[in-house]
């Protein structure tokens, strides 16, 4: 059918079984005699033929035993509609020559597929030889072929050899993903700054970047990408939070929603309390419950000698469960009340404040406004990673004597 393939759309391709001993020109003759009339004039077979609508019919039949089998294949440039129904009538065929005969129709080949898949392996041929073809028009076209040159812009990263894209080290900011397959989606859509930690320990080379680069944890948005998460928060510096819908993976997202996701990237900070209100919120309150049952308990462990926390123990036993933060002026009268989630900007509104005792992780944000209002204390549950500290302010942790000694952690 090589001659035919320039101007054919579609293939149909037929079985053919006869009771007797039959010929191709038998077979040929059946297939016009028996159709005509039958579809009416403009589906008439001899009329398609000369106008070049249909093409040759090739027949090929063997005999044995006296009975014959073969195959039927016809060349149509009809639509697919016209094309269907032609292959149908062929069932319609119950004689040929002096036999019962049977034809069955196989499969109906879009030849337009045969041409796109030449199509696609030339254009990786052509790539690889860095020559540039020229009317590749169509997405479903190059796809393929661009997702040969991603697998070709992955690196390898440090000792660890990390999937990664080329632009880590020209870029100021990098994505940090959880595996390879997550690399080559955001190369997908132009994202080159992106490398995987490649499990859930956290590689000494994101360790390292993150000192150096701002760094953007872009995790699933599953039970994985929080636990990806918890431990990058924890060993590495991290500047923002990005997560996948839930239940989705980075390496399943569409360019919308790859896009969206980073857009909508929030502080780490933000995300360490987002994480403490789902996760510990109901932990904590249960516990503080359970030392109101026991008063002796609900007593503050002290050292022998008085520290600077204990002049804050009145708001710390309220604390535990409740993200809420006390704003206290130098009498340690309470100035304002809020939400953890608030504090930034009930510090920036609110005048005469001292000290800060809150439900949460001091961080660096927070002392940074701290700092400009002229806080003296800044007292919360745990410690963040502080760069830079202020002379004139304190920071001070409750975590052990929420605990009775017990190590309170935020994970």
């Amino acid at each position: 059918m090589k001659n035919e393939i320039g101007t054919t759309k579609y293939l149909i391709h037929a079985s053919i079984d006869a009771s007797g001993v039959i010929e191709r020109p038998d077979i040929v003759g059946a297939i016009f005699g028996q159709t005509e009339g039958l579809l009416g004039e403009d589906l008439d077979l001899r009329e398609l033929q000369k106008t070049g609508r249909i093409g040759r019919i090739s027949v090929t039949v063997n005999s044995k035993n006296g009975k014959s089998t073969g195959s039927v294949s016809i060349p149509s440039s009809l639509d697919k509609v016209e094309t269907a129904v032609l292959a149908s009538a062929l069932e319609t065929i119950d004689r040929v020559g002096p036999c019962e005969a049977r034809i069955t129709l196989e499969k109906i080949e879009d030849v337009r597929s045969i041409k796109r898949n030449y199509v696609i392996d030339r254009a990786k041929d052509v790539l690889k030889n860095m020559f540039v073809e020229v009317g590749m028009e169509t997405q479903e076209i190059t796809e393929e072929v661009k997702e040969a040159t991603r697998v070709r812009e992955i690196t390898k990263y440090g000792d660890e050899g990390l999937p990664a894209g080329p632009n880590i080290d020209d870029s100021d900011a990098i994505i940090v993903v959880e595996g390879r397959a997550d690399v080559l989606n955001l190369l997908k859509y132009g994202i080159k700054n992106s490398i995987a930690v490649e499990g859930t320990s956290v590689p000494k080379t994101i360790e390292q970047l993150s000192r150096v680069k701002t760094v953007t944890a872009f995790v699933d948005g599953d039970r994985g990408g929080e636990l990806i998460l918890k431990e990058l928060i924890q060993v590495a510096e991290i500047d923002y939070v990005a997560r996948a819908p839930p239940g989705k993976e980075v390496e399943d997202l569409t360019s919308k929603e790859v896009f969206k996701g980073l857009r909508n990237k929030v502080t780490t900070e933000q995300a360490i309390n987002e994480m403490f209100e789902i996760k510990e919120a109901e932990k904590l309150k249960e516990s503080r419950e359970a030392k109101e049952e026991e008063p002796e308990k609900k007593k503050m462990k002290k050292s022998k000698e008085p520290t600077e926390i204990d002049q804050f123990t009145e708001y710390i036993q309220k604390l535990p469960g409740t993200l809420d933060a006390y704003l206290l002026d130098q009498e340690l009268k309470v100035r304002n009340k809020v939400s953890v989630r608030d504090l930034v900007d009930a510090i920036s509104f609110t005048d005469d404040v001292r000290s800060v005792v809150f439900d949460g992780v001091v961080t660096q944000r927070l002392v940074d406004v701290a700092a400009e209002k002229g806080i003296a204390y800044l007292v919360g549950v745990k410690i963040g990673n502080i760069t830079k500290k202020p002379v004139e302010l304190k920071i001070l942790s409750f975590k052990e004597m929420v605990e009775e000694g017990k190590s309170f952690s935020l994970f």
